[in-house]
Order: structure tokens, then sequence, then C-alpha cells
């Protein structure tokens, strides 16, 4: 496969070198951040060695279409994704930040992963069986895998480090994180902002299965807002609306088709990652795109 055009980090001269995240290149600007999708992929906390052709672009752009769309129940850190808007040592770099960037408040982020689930699958599933329960949330019998839940759940987890697992952890720990004030704001939040994407997807024709959010302290103004990236493939399961049936896991838009390519090989989700396959690359790609265009149909 052609990798001319895949982008796997990113580094500007005359600018201080970012920090990385799983995808993200993060350019600190002292009250604002530049940040840069590349098209790395991570699938269990391992980044792997081969990237996504046009996968931050899609992030980057999904990001900004739900922004712009759930602004009306909290504020977000997006400024612009203009590249004319960014200090001017960047616009030399349009070529590569045009489409994959934006311009963000600086905040103070809180420690928590902001979980919402409409559905149960992935280590909910896995958790569901064993107690009936996720996070400490008790659940009816016989609820199927892929099974809607009658109201979504919030079932936030740690933030790990790269190379780290997130672990879940219940209400009650959010609680000793953050406060009881904040931890019951961060979900109320979180349940309507993923219960309007569910509904607005759902026109779609999109099942957002779950989601991830996170949220920082505007260091400005002390005001919680909606930060990193909004409802994308990365950070939610997409289903097709047409093809899904409960009882089994869903065909998906998101990076599930990497994760069930690597645990077709039995990989023991440690670092190094196992080279993925050409079909698996272009798939995914295909799949990230699907996405996008649905949405911005």
């Amino acid at each position: 496969m052609n990798q001319v055009n895949i982008i796997m980090q990113t580094d500007f001269d005359g600018v201080a070198s970012p920090k990385r995240g799983k995808v993200r290149d993060i350019y600190d600007l002292g009250n604002r951040l530049l940040i840069v999708v590349t098209d790395r992929i991570s699938a269990y906390d391992v980044i792997m060695a081969e990237g996504i052709p046009g996968k931050g672009a899609v992030l980057n752009q999904i990001s900004k279409y739900w922004f712009d769309r759930t602004k009306d129940i909290i504020p977000n850190h997006l400024i612009s994704t203009e590249v004319d808007d960014y200090p001017q040592e960047f616009h030399r770099y349009r070529d590569v930040l045009q489409g994959r960037s934006m311009l963000v408040k600086k905040t103070s982020p809180l420690p928590v992963e902001c979980v919402v689930r409409g559905y149960i699958a992935g280590s909910g599933w896995k958790e569901y069986k064993d107690s009936q329960s996720i996070c400490g949330i008790p659940l009816p019998s016989g609820v199927l895998e892929s099974g809607r839940l009658e109201t979504p759940i919030f079932t936030p987890s740690t933030k790990a480090e790269i190379g780290d697992h997130d672990e879940n952890i219940t209400f009650e720990e959010t609680v000793d994180l953050i406060g009881q004030e904040l931890a019951e704001k961060l979900r109320d939040v979180s349940i309507a902002l993923y219960s309007k994407a569910r509904d607005i997807a759902d026109e779609k024709g999109i099942i957002i299965a779950d989601t991830k959010f996170e949220f920082g302290i505007n260091q400005d103004t002390q005001e919680l807002i909606l930060i990193d990236e909004a409802l994308t493939p990365d950070s939610s399961r997409f289903w097709p609306k047409d093809k899904y049936e409960p009882g089994r896991s869903q065909k998906s838009f998101d990076k599930q088709f990497v994760r069930d390519y690597l645990s077709s090989i039995d990989w023991d989700k440690t670092p190094p990652p196992p080279p993925l396959p050409p079909i698996v690359i272009s798939g995914t790609s295909e799949k990230y795109r699907e996405a996008l265009s649905r949405f911005l149909d």
C-alpha cells in the first residue's frame, strides 16, 4: 500500500516539539493549543506501526461536526480549524494542517474518561456477563450482546498514560477523584451529549452504541468545557443501523475492524504490535470515510 500520504507524526521548523498522544500531536501555544490529528491508530492502548490513510482528517472533521451541534449543551474548546487563524509560524505548513488540525482553548483536563453506553458491547458486555452490572450499575437480566439499554448509563474510567490501560471505575470512585458536584455534572452532561448525538446519528443510519468524552476546566473562565475529540470512530462504537441485530457482535464504522483482526491472531496486547495487513489498513480507512460521509450527507 502507498504510504506517501499517511502522516504518522508532525514536526515543524521553528516550533517547539509537540506532546504526542496516541493519535494527536499537541503544540502548546501558551493560553491555546494547536492539535494536529495524525493517521496513527491504537488498539488495546498500543499504537500500531502503520497508519490509516486519511484517518486524521476524518476524525478532525467529525469532531468539528459534533462540536458545532452540541455547543448548546456545553461549551467546547474549539476556536478554529482555519489555518489562517493559527499563529503565523504555522501558515507555511498549510498542506499538512488543513483539514486535520484545530486551534483550541487550553484547559486543565479532568482525570476521568466519561463513557456513556446506550448498548452493551465490548468490555461492558464482558462485565455484564460476569456480574449483571457495569461499573457498579446493576442491569436487568436477559440483555443480549449488543442489546439496547432502556436508559443510557454513565460508566467512567481512569485516564491511563500511553501504554497503560484505562480502568473502569464506579461513580463513587469518580466522586472521590473530583468531588460530588463535578462528578454529577460530568454524568449529566455526558448523558445529554450522548442522547442528542444518538438521535442525530439515528437519522443518518448510524447507531452510536457507546462513546467517550473528555472535559477540562477553562483556565480563563473556570467553566467546564468539552475537550479532545467528540463522537468519532476512535472514541465511539458506530454500527450501521440497517445491519443491527442484537445477540452478536456488530459490523461497525470504527476501529473494531482492527481489534477484530488483532483478536484473530491471538496477539497478547502488549508492545510491539503485530503488522497490520494492507486489507485491514484499507478496510479501516474506508469505514472511517463512510462514517464521515454519512454525517455530512
